[in-house]
Parts: structure tokens; sequence; C-alpha cells
């Protein structure tokens, strides 16, 4: 069976990992907490001041997800990938680059009405060039996220995925992002936080626990 390696989550102005409360800053709007998470955290890319808000989103909590528990010369460049999802697609974006459409549009916005387009964020942040998809889904998928990575660990496509669901449209967002590592992988890199040795199951139930935050 995969494994979970890793964790993050980032709802209600908080920043967990493996369950635990890394940040929380309640007193400002969205774009506010995130831009302080980004402080908190130490993080130095200057590109971060460009993206949108589901961008900035999901590259935060790929941020937190990888600062600890992720060893870039284990894997190859082709290696890793990312399977992500959510409802909005980039609704959010979209919508502001819409009213721009009015008097002058904003290229700074149309780059980013994609969702793909936080895929790709992070991906040349940590050099990732394996298999990658974004998938629009009207709720929270759990055995859909469970098959899409599987097929890529278990037919050697890759042999680590940053898997979840990453959606924000207004003040309403939620991210959940875990790393799953094929056994073998995960036997030698398990984090003590994740509970044993080789991490957590990767099942159904485990990442509806994530999403949840019943589990670190």
């Amino acid at each position: 069976m995969n494994r979970i390696t890793a964790s993050c989550r980032i709802s209600d102005h908080s920043v967990y990992r493996n369950g635990q409360l890394l940040f929380e800053n309640k007193k400002t709007d969205l774009p506010g907490f995130l831009l302080s998470g980004y402080h908190h955290f130490k993080l130095n890319y200057p590109k971060f001041y460009k993206m949108d808000n589901l961008s900035k989103l999901g590259w935060l909590a790929a941020e937190v997800l990888l600062k600890e528990d992720f060893r870039p010369g284990t894997y190859q460049p082709q290696e890793v990938g990312l399977s992500l999802a959510n409802a909005n697609s980039s609704l959010d974006t979209d919508l502001k680059y819409y009213e721009t459409v009015k008097e002058i549009p904003s290229p700074a916005l149309f780059v980013y009405t994609l969702p793909n387009i936080m895929i790709g964020e992070i991906c040349i942040r940590h050099n990732f060039k394996g298999e990658s998809a974004f998938y629009i889904s009207p709720r929270f998928d759990a055995g859909f996220m469970e098959n899409t990575v599987n097929y890529l660990l278990d037919n050697d496509i890759l042999k680590a995925c940053i898997g979840g669901w990453v959606d924000l449209l207004g003040d309403e967002y939620k991210a959940v992002l875990y790393l799953v590592e094929k056994d073998e992988a995960s036997a030698a890199q398990g984090s003590e936080e994740q509970g044993d040795a080789g991490g957590l199951p990767f099942t159904t139930t485990t990442i509806n626990q994530l999403f949840q935050g019943e589990n670190g």
C-alpha cells in the first residue's frame, strides 16, 4: 500500500502540517493571511507576489507540506508529479479578470484564468516534471483522489505524488495536500510525526480524515 508521508491543511486562517497547528492569523482578510503566512515561514520567492489567490494558497500549502518532510535529491524531476482538484476551478480570478475587461484587460490576471497554473507554479518552484493533472469536481471525492494517485504510483508513472484539494472563491477557501510515496520510498523516509515509520496508509478513509482535520 502507498503511504502518506506528510500532509498540510490550510483553512479558517490556520496552517497545519501533519495535524499540528503551525500558524494562524485571524485578524486579517484572505490576501493578508496568505501574505502573513508567506512571511511567517520565511519563504523567499518574489514571484509569489504576482500570483492570484488560488495559486498563492496552493503554493503556500505545498511549501509547508515539503518544508521538512521531503528531500529533493531523493527523486529525479520526472518521478514527482501532482494530482489536484477543486470545485470552483479558477472562477475567483475569472470574475476579477472579467471586471478588468470593461476597461483595460489585465494580462497579469489573465495568466491565472486556468486552475492548472497553480500546479505549474508549484512544479517550477520545486523542479517537478512528472505527470500532473488538475480535476474539477462538484465536491470533495476522496475515492477519486485515491484512484488517480494510486494509478500513477502503481503503474510506475511516478514514485511520489502530491495529491489533494485546493479550492477558493471569494472568502471561502480550503487547501488539503498530502505527499504520497511508493512503499519502498515511504519505508525509508517515513516521518515519526505521522505516527509510524511508514507514514499513514493512503486510503479513502485517511484522505477524508485529513480533509476534515481528524487525523495528522
